[in-house]
């Protein structure tokens, strides 16, 4: 398991919390700074789950990478 994973999960657990108090309590800036820290941990969640399929499956991690780059480059001529 990735560590971007495990501190994602963290972050977004904490964000949830933040959400909830602030939502609870009406401080709206602090129930703002949880959804951006739940965003922030889902983001950091979806890096770790890529860097463990690139682990688990190198090749066809290249190959769809390179898939993505041709069909980028082949847009830029266009």
């Amino acid at each position: 398991m990735d560590e971007n994973r495990v501190t994602g999960a963290a972050r977004e657990t904490v964000g949830r919390v933040q959400d909830a108090v602030g939502g609870l309590t009406g401080n709206r800036d602090y129930q703002a700074r949880g959804m951006s820290n739940q965003m922030q941990g889902q983001a950091e969640n979806a890096l770790g789950q890529l860097c463990d399929n690139v682990r688990e499956q190198p090749l066809t991690s290249l190959a769809i990478a390179a898939g993505i780059g041709y069909i980028l480059g082949r847009l830029r001529i266009l």
